[in-house]
């Protein structure tokens, strides 16, 4: 994988030129579930096409403003850009698109000169744009490019000047056993694509400053924070026990990982649920953002399980086959003699390397690490055939689970999201998953592991080893809470999410969106089965006639239906064409970049010019209010509604034991290859044991 984020990519014509926005470098991203492995990482930054005169445009700074508060969080980017060219250019920018994110503002500084977007639909804003640049405005469009990033074209760049870029993004928090985490992405996923590398020179250094501010407010005492690779670089300040301010500084910086900022809740916190509303008088739906972290009496497992690894030998594979044979080994020394596994592999067809089940037994072992080490890597992808495969010869009377591993796309065989989640759904089996990279397809793999019952997580090359080995093992040594249904009764809610979990594991918190009618006090109540006995945990909540704190709510609501309505396109359940004009008017009206949507950036005159109505410009306004708001309020507001006389789960919520235990990993704490392979390998295996409630035999 390849970093190429946060990038210009120039074409060299002047103001006055024509320029064919086919004429701009187009590379191949990541199509496909990637899992686990990480290859050399070249530079982000400025890139000039094949053949290009052009010096590169240098960086010359880049701020990250974030703050994290009520469960979400609020990004913002400013990089500034100088082109040491005698002529203006068109650039595009690049920018690694995070899971949930909702793109809100972009704003451009030419000279003097502030430009502020609006999101239109995206064949709308592409003529408009392409008629202001040939007339030779100032303009920039931001688009979608599928899962992995926005793009930012950007006309003109001028000669000898400097362009500013800004752009602000909200996205969900969850807490995994009392450990949050935030991730700015600098690093793109991306396949190995030599090629590229070699006709399109990168300029990734910042010439001046690389600096990261966080502002951390929780409703819950704070233990400890860390930004891992930047220690030296890292001022902290505790300012209540609630309230971190976290600044990163440093010079001649390379945008070559990933940003990780992990923040430790003290332990011993009680199992909750808060409700975040927003509703602007009482007028229209409001909107809420629900948080439940459940506390429960989580019994240990015990038991033997059969698991299938399926392991990419395709040609990308070629200098990661020891990583991934160190990997299988730490996984499989950690099984138990009444555990059987087979060993799947695929390229262009796929294979059963150990031709059949084997228990995990000592000999057994030795064996398959000698077969996986005589791999040759070679040919395509065919990810559909691996999993079919990996379905064969199951046992009824034993849980079993699919390990998933691979660096490359899927694309050879069948790509259908809607035949993945078919061919899933007709086993009982748990699909695992750690999703590593910024251009990983997320929502492919999102449409296997919930159709399986089974569990996935996104892992940066610049996350903790210990940490990501701490949460597995939290998960592996306990039963899950299985067949959950939410249900909210008293208050009419509509277009929620997330309120059919199916599984809750230890440690996971539900994060759900919707919207409500009316207000007044309603019930949540939360049904499963634990150990094969049915539970019942309710607790009263009230929604409010008016709460203006968190406009921001109606942009992630928003998000969340988009996804919605793309995981029922990905299962069959929808016709692509129903859900593409849902997301386009989500787009429009909550001003949200999407695959049918793109926002413009243009002058006000221009705006007025073209008849585009400023709907992003009043949303804006509404949102700094009150950002300003609840910057002043000297502690951040708790909204849990649930309370310690009557809890809404009997028990503290699970966290990692703490003091100064914290300090997760070595050195710079980024991941190896070969430690990211067996954390990969390690903590699908871990959550892999959870499955086993759910055939009774926990």
């Amino acid at each position: 994988m390849k970093a190429q984020t946060h990038t210009l990519i120039t074409t060299g014509h002047r103001k006055s030129d024509a320029v064919s926005t086919r004429s701009l470098q187009r590379y191949a991203i990541t199509l496909g579930l990637v899992l686990g492995l990480v290859a050399s990482v070249n530079g982000a930054g400025t890139l000039t096409p094949k053949g290009s005169p052009d010096q590169p445009i240098q960086i010359r700074d880049h701020h990250l403003e974030v703050t994290l508060n009520n469960g979400f969080a609020r990004s913002e980017v400013t990089q500034t850009f100088f082109n040491p060219n005698d002529k203006d250019l068109e650039a595009v920018y690049r920018f690694p698109l995070p899971k949930s994110a909702s793109l809100s503002e972009v704003t451009m500084t030419l000279g003097e000169r502030d430009i502020h977007g609006e999101v239109v639909e995206k064949e709308k804003a592409k003529t408009i744009y392409e008629n202001e640049k040939y007339a030779g405005n100032d303009a920039g469009l931001a688009t979608k490019n599928g899962y992995q990033s926005f793009d930012f074209q950007v006309h003109p760049v001028r000669a000898k000047s400097e362009t500013r870029l800004r752009i602000v993004y909200y996205q969900p928090l969850e807490i995994d056993t009392g450990i949050g985490r935030f991730v700015y992405p600098l690093e793109e996923g991306g396949t190995d694509d030599v090629a590229t590398s070699f006709w399109n020179p990168v300029n990734s250094k910042v010439e001046g400053t690389f600096s990261a501010a966080f502002e951390l407010k929780s409703a819950w005492p704070v233990a400890n924070v860390r930004v891992p690779g930047f220690e030296k670089e890292t001022v902290t300040d505790k300012l209540t026990d609630g309230h971190y301010k976290v600044r990163v500084e440093k010079k001649d910086h390379s945008l070559t990982g990933d940003l990780v900022l992990y923040y430790r809740l003290a332990d011993d916190l009680p199992g909750r649920v808060e409700l975040i509303p927003f509703r602007k008088g009482e007028s229209g739906p409001g909107t809420f953002m629900m948080v439940v972290t459940p506390g429960l009496d989580l019994k240990p497992l015990t038991g033997g399980a059969d698991y299938v690894f399926v392991l990419d030998t395709s040609g990308s594979m070629q200098t990661k086959l020891r990583v991934l044979t160190d990997g299988v080994s730490r996984v499989l020394g950690k099984m138990q003699p009444r555990d059987r596994y087979r060993i799947v592999t695929f390229s262009t067809t796929a294979s059963d390397l150990t031709q059949g089940w084997k228990v995990a037994e000592e000999a057994n072992v030795q064996e398959t690490l000698k077969q996986i080490a005589a791999l040759h890597p070679g040919g395509s992808t065919n990810l559909y055939d691996g999993l079919t495969l990996a379905m064969k010869d199951l046992d009824a009377d034993r849980a079993t689970s699919v390990i998933l591993v691979t660096d490359g796309v899927t694309n050879t065989g069948v790509v259908d999201p809607v035949a993945f989640h078919k061919l899933t759904k007709s086993h009982d089996i748990r699909i695992f998953g750690f999703l590593l990279g910024n251009s990983a397809n997320w929502p492919l793999m999102r449409t296997v592991c919930d159709a399986s019952g089974g569990f996935y997580a996104g892992v940066s090359n610049a996350d903790d080893i210990l940490g990501q080995i701490l949460q597995a093992k939290s998960k592996v040594l306990h039963e899950c809470l299985h067949d959950a249904e939410l249900s909210i009764t008293g208050v009419k809610t509509l277009n929620t999410t997330g309120l059919l979990p199916g599984k809750i594991y230890r440690g996971q918190q539900l994060v759900m969106f919707g919207q409500y009618e009316g207000s007044g006090e309603a019930e949540l109540v939360l049904k499963a089965r634990m150990t094969g006995e049915d539970k019942v945990y309710r607790t009263k909540l009230s929604f409010p006639e008016s709460d203006e704190a968190n406009p921001e709510l109606e942009r992630l609501w928003a998000m969340d239906q988009i996804e919605q309505f793309e995981l029922r396109a990905n299962t069959g359940v929808l016709p692509a064409g129903e859900s593409d004009s849902a997301i386009a008017d989500l787009g429009v009206k909550y001003q949200l970049v999407t695959d049918q949507t793109s926002m413009l950036v243009l002058g006000d005159d221009a705006f007025a010019r073209q008849g585009v109505e400023r709907r992003n410009q009043q949303r804006v306004a509404m949102e700094r209010s009150a950002q300003a708001t609840r910057a002043a309020a000297p502690q951040p507001v708790s909204y849990r509604v649930d309370n310690a006389q009557q809890p809404f789960t009997p028990s503290p919520a699970p966290s990692h034991s703490g003091g100064s235990g914290f300090s997760l990993g070595g050195g710079g704490g980024a991941l190896s290859p070969i430690s990211t392979m067996a954390i990969a390998l390690f903590a699908v295996l871990a959550l892999g044991v959870t499955g086993l409630s759910k055939k009774g035999k926990a």
